[in-house]
């Protein structure tokens, strides 16, 4: 897909990666930018700069995600690129537990990490179908294809985000509509900023900014590729993971006791 003409909205817009998606889009000729985030204002300042429009929404608000894309889809007459991108990341509050975390904490991350997609999914697919295509890019993060160390909570919404979007793409690719994951490590966003850098090991191949992933964004839908990884990296990392499971665990384990050691340091 070429951006250029095309409506497109962008949820979690306001900032970080959402962003740099809005801008990014808005240079490459997008007839339309929808900056949709929960931070009202924010989602303003962003379509203030790029001449885009502004809507406040709670991705996890299933009713509000369909009020908005009918609203859209009656202004503009269709959506073509919808870029579900909002996302919440919390660590283990005990990184010697995995199942640390409290059930606020778990229900939170799987409305807005997965439920948010399947919204999006519900209100853009029957338009998409009946216009004959459309494109869904739905961010995720490495940690969807591999794990997050000290993040369980995050990492299993992450893993089964990929799964909804692969079960996606398989439903409706011969339908027109295409699919892409986002995955990504390290980005220089306020989620990768909440802790120390040595304690998070996404850091480790190097800290992107919100526009080098955006160009990866660009040149992943020219190829419609189902994934998009601005670190090229993590497809070894998936390779090593398939070829020997246990192995890969046991790496990821001594990983985590360098990361412990680190943190403590």
């Amino acid at each position: 897909m070429q951006v250029k003409d095309k409506v497109v909205v962008v949820t979690g817009g306001a900032d970080g990666i959402g962003a740099a998606l809005c801008r990014r889009f808005a240079r490459e000729g997008a007839r339309a930018v929808i900056v949709a985030d929960r931070n009202g204002e924010g989602a303003a300042a962003v379509a203030a700069e790029i001449g885009g429009e502004a809507v406040t929404l709670d991705v996890s608000d299933g009713q509000a995600m369909a009020t908005m894309v009918a609203g859209v889809e009656a202004r503009h007459g269709g959506i073509d690129l919808f870029c579900s991108n909002a996302g919440v990341g919390d660590g283990d509050p005990d990184r010697r537990n995995a199942a640390s975390s409290p059930d606020a904490v778990w229900q939170r991350a799987w409305e807005v990490n997965v439920m948010a997609h399947v919204h999006a999914a519900r209100a853009v697919i029957p338009g998409m179908q009946a216009r004959g295509g459309g494109y869904l890019l739905n961010t995720i993060s490495a940690a969807g294809l591999l794990s997050q160390i000290g993040g369980a909570v995050y990492s299993t919404t992450k893993h089964a985000a990929v799964g909804f979007a692969e079960s996606l793409a398989i439903t409706h690719g011969d339908q027109g509509v295409r699919v892409s994951v986002l995955c990504p490590q390290g980005v220089d966003t306020a989620m990768l900023r909440q802790g120390d850098a040595a304690s998070q090991p996404q850091n480790l191949d190097g800290v992107m900014t919100p526009d080098e992933v955006a160009e990866s964004v660009v040149e992943g839908l020219a190829a419609e590729t189902f994934l998009i990884l601005p670190h090229p990296i993590v497809l070894t990392y998936m390779q090593r993971k398939a070829g020997d499971y246990d192995r890969w665990l046991g790496g990821m384990r001594r990983l985590r006791g360098k990361m412990m050691d680190a943190a403590t340091g």
